[in-house]
């Protein structure tokens, strides 16, 4: 995989994820037939299915009794369709989108100042700006050729200031890193506002000439930050940083805040990320090259779904339920009687409803929910007792798609046609290369089949996705006159060619010379009825759940730097789960003192839902009485790894956005007897059980990690958990040591090794390659026990994923000279492909160059 070095939001830049999508394609674990109740069907009788089901739940229940969930996968003219068929033809308002989940609260914020779901900057200002602050975004893995971008912006004279609970890989770009109290960013930036008022920083003439609200903003700001020391206080951070930060905030002209899900996931999500807006346009700094706020969008179309009305507050082509006339100019255009009265069920409240019984048929696209959505029991509960599950997707196995009553096989990547918008509002081209899998198909042209047998078929009558990308831009010019900055509906008259051959472009993409831009409110007009932007005045609010006595850890949920999302697809390419391969929880070493967790052992993280376990990692770059653990693992690869058994379904109440980052739990030590890897021939039956088990699939097999509470008599069972007698064994009683392979005809079908301490279990890369050998010979069979040869370098933990780079060859690689990250590059190639590994690199290099002047 090679990345388009025209394209002028990545330059060719790939990240570890995007450089492995080759090997996630292959029709392996694929749902490649419709199946409805378990048996497969015919496209046609799979459409009656959906169809029936969806017009006896109107007729019996009334069109709100139907609902579907989205997906920022979706391409933007699949999300066009869903919604169209949904609001306009079925006549239910609930539609919303996982998209909920990681930008609500900034679209939400974007309305309330801007008048519109509208971010104002471009990448370049990621650049440009003087003073870059990071907040809620742990870019260098969330958004890692973004970050690349930011590197090698870097000058003398630029800042970088990042505001983040823990110290993550991003910090390493940061002259100031702010590790403040979780739930305290209201008041770090209305701390900021009254400095930046006290100290003659505000552009009194733009907000005088452009903005709404200020007095009122500046009067809670104060009132709720009134010092300097208070803000510090209050944070949890000294006050030489604080001031330092709103110094520099204060001097820098060209000053760009990207903020993400940090911010955005919180019960004040929409409050802080208008605490951020507010400073930017108490200082002008906004429309302008280098200075802007700028919402790090999480997901490859979340903002194209905004744009066809994905959410179920709004309509299509950003228009809103609240603006008059608004719904009947969509029906106008749409041809339908009417359009749903809405707004509809937000994502938490949609599957509130599935529990209760008032949702009768759910359909879910792209999308994981059972694992994705906070309290996940409960939604696995709800979707249980559904009466009719629909599913569109890739793949076969699901936490999700084992509770659908219809499966309906979807195109995945590559076998798609469309367009995605990115966060800075570029539409580009997803073009496809591959032939569908089996009998999968679009997702547009499932739901206008569907919408079809409804009866509407003229109104869907689509040849492909041209077609759709047309109407969809001539909705958004259509009686506009300006009134709506969303207008693309320059190319709503594409020919089918000039469509494929479209260059990513930015909206808006009006008719008419000059009809496009790069950055929204250059000349300091917004998208408000009387043109002017809106200072908001924001209260502290703290996150809803805080530690108490039982539960006395705050817990934090993040993405890790290989995986995406729930892991359906990244999950398929064995590379990335090579650095992350297993559930873990980040302590703090005073933390993990205290409680009794040893680095590398097992611990458990009871919260008020649920719990997680997982391997323990010793962070110093975490505070105190706080954990970290990821989102990505299910219910295919864990037996209770799920972060959202830790989360609860609080949302901010304008955005509906879950407090997805913030939980609270208790942690404590995972009473293991023993500790395992278990390696068996991909697609083995699994015939054993254990307490602990954490599967990382790898090319010709599957690697599991497990543990157990109670001792197993490892000779009398072993047959069980290899799937037939070994013909290796080794056992060290004493020792709690044991060791079997089992072959057939010559070629390895399962390895087992057992110990009682987790850091004597050998890697398992050499003994995976075994896999793939047809035939052993001797000296190979001979080493199996011991999982690796005598030839064979042992290179350590994972750090590279792109080259496959270990951390004993740096660490020697360090030895012997290469102590840089350029020379570390130039030796063994590790940092020079995505980059996400280059701040774990520099922490090897200064760690050996500190060792070694300690040794001096």
């Amino acid at each position: 995989m090679a990345g388009d070095e025209s394209h002028p939001a990545n330059g060719g830049r790939l990240c570890v994820k995007g450089a492995s999508l080759g090997e996630t394609l292959g029709d392996d674990g694929r749902l490649l037939t419709p199946k409805v109740a378990g048996a497969t069907v015919t496209w046609p009788e799979a459409i009656d299915s959906v169809a029936d089901a969806i017009r006896m739940a109107v007729e019996t229940h009334g069109p709100s009794s139907v609902a579907f969930y989205l997906s920022g996968q979706l391409l933007t003219e699949d999300y066009y369709v869903a919604n169209k068929l949904a609001k306009g033809f079925i006549g239910t308002p609930n539609v919303d989108t996982n998209s909920r989940l990681c930008m609500s609260s900034a679209v939400a914020a974007h309305k309330r100042a801007f008048g519109g779901d509208l971010v104002p900057g471009c990448y370049e200002d990621l650049e440009l700006a003087d003073l870059l602050v990071l907040t809620g975004s742990n870019a260098a893995w969330a958004h890692p050729v973004l970050y690349q971008r930011m590197k090698a912006s870097a000058r003398p004279g630029r800042k970088v200031v990042v505001i983040d609970p823990r110290r993550t890989a991003t910090s390493d770009l940061a002259d100031l890193h702010l590790a403040l109290k979780p739930g305290t960013d209201t008041l770090l930036f209305n701390g900021l506002l009254v400095w930046l008022v006290a100290s003659g920083a505000i552009d009194e003439a733009f907000v005088a000439d452009h903005c709404s609200g200020f007095e009122e903003t500046l009067a809670e700001a104060t009132a709720a930050a009134p010092t300097l020391e208070f803000v510090a206080e209050a944070c949890d951070l000294a006050r030489d940083e604080v001031e330092a930060f709103y110094r520099w905030f204060a001097e820098e002209e060209r000053t760009v805040t990207a903020f993400s899900q940090g911010v955005n996931q919180s019960v004040a999500g929409t409050d802080k990320c208008n605490a951020i807006i507010n400073c930017h346009l108490a200082t002008g700094r906004i429309g302008k090259p280098g200075a802007c706020p700028f919402s790090l969008t999480g997901q490859p179309n979340a903002m194209g779904g905004r744009e066809v009305g994905g959410l179920a507050n709004t309509l299509a082509a950003h228009m809103d339920y609240d603006t008059p006339g608004a719904k009947e100019r969509v029906a106008r255009f749409w041809q339908c009687d009417e359009v749903a009265d809405g707004p509809g069920l937000k994502a938490v409240e949609l599957f509130d409803a599935v529990e209760r019984g008032e949702i009768k048929v759910l359909w879910v696209l792209a999308t994981n929910p059972a694992v994705s959505l906070p309290e996940s029991g409960r939604v696995r509960r709800a979707l249980e007792q559904c009466p009719t599950v629909i599913v569109s997707d890739c793949i076969r196995h699901t936490d999700t798609t084992d509770y659908a009553n219809i499966l309906l096989p979807a195109a995945g990547w590559g076998e798609k046609d469309g367009t995605v918008t990115n966060s800075e509002r570029r539409i580009s081209r997803q073009r496809r290369f591959l032939p569908q899998a089996g009998e999968a198909k679009p997702d547009w042209w499932i739901l206008s089949a569907v919408a079809g047998r409804l009866g509407h078929r003229a109104c869907f009558d689509y040849s492909g996705p041209a077609d759709i990308f047309r109407e969809h831009a001539a909705l958004s010019g259509y009686e506009n006159d300006g009134s709506r900055t969303f207008d693309i509906s320059g190319l709503a008259n594409l020919s089918d060619s000039a469509y494929n051959s479209l260059q990513p472009t930015q909206w808006p993409v009006r008719e008419g010379p000059h009809n496009t831009t790069s950055r929204l409110f250059t000349d300091g007009c917004f998208a408000t009825t009387d043109g002017r932007a809106r200072l908001v005045p924001v209260k502290t609010r703290l996150p809803e759940v805080q530690p108490d006595g039982k539960f006395p850890m705050i817990i934090n949920t993040g993405r890790i730097r290989d995986q995406w999302h729930t892991m359906t697809r990244t999950a398929r390419a064995s590379r990335l789960l090579a650095h992350r391969s297993e559930p873990f929880v980040d302590v703090h070493p005073r933390d993990a003192e205290a409680l009794g967790v040893e680095a590398n052992g097992l611990a458990t993280l009871e919260g008020d839902q649920g719990q997680f376990v997982g391997r323990v990692h010793i962070n110093p770059g975490q505070r105190q009485g706080e954990v970290f653990v990821p989102i990505h693992w299910n219910r295919q690869f864990t037996g209770e790894g799920v972060a959202t058994a830790l989360t609860r379904s609080i949302t901010d109440p304008l955005s509906g956005q879950p407090e997805a980052k913030h939980g609270r739990g208790r942690l404590t030590r995972w009473p293991a007897r023993w500790h395992g890897r278990l390696l068996v021939r991909k697609n083995r039956p699994r015939r054993w059980r254990a307490d602990y088990w954490a599967m990382q699939p790898m090319d010709a097999c599957d690697s599991w990690w497990l543990a157990g509470r109670t001792n197993v008599d490892w000779p009398a069972m072993v047959q069980e958990w290899l799937g037939g007698q070994p013909q290796l064994v080794m056992q060290d009683q004493r020792q709690g040591r044991f060791r079997a392979a089992r072959l057939s005809h010559g070629t390895l079908e399962a390895v087992l090794m057992v110990e009682r301490d987790p850091a004597l279990l050998p890697a398992v890369d050499w003994l995976a390659d075994c896999f793939t050998m047809e035939e052993l010979d001797e000296a190979t069979r001979r080493c199996l026990l011991a999982a690796r040869s005598v030839d064979t370098e042992d290179i350590g933990a994972l750090v590279c994923s792109c080259y496959q780079v270990g951390e004993k060859q740096i660490c020697r690689a360090i030895e012997e000279g290469a102590n840089s990250v350029e020379l570390l590059g130039e030796q063994l190639q590790c940092g020079t492909g995505c980059g996400s590994c280059i701040p774990e690199l520099t922490g090897l290099v200064e760690q050996q160059v500190a060792e070694v002047n300690c040794s001096v």
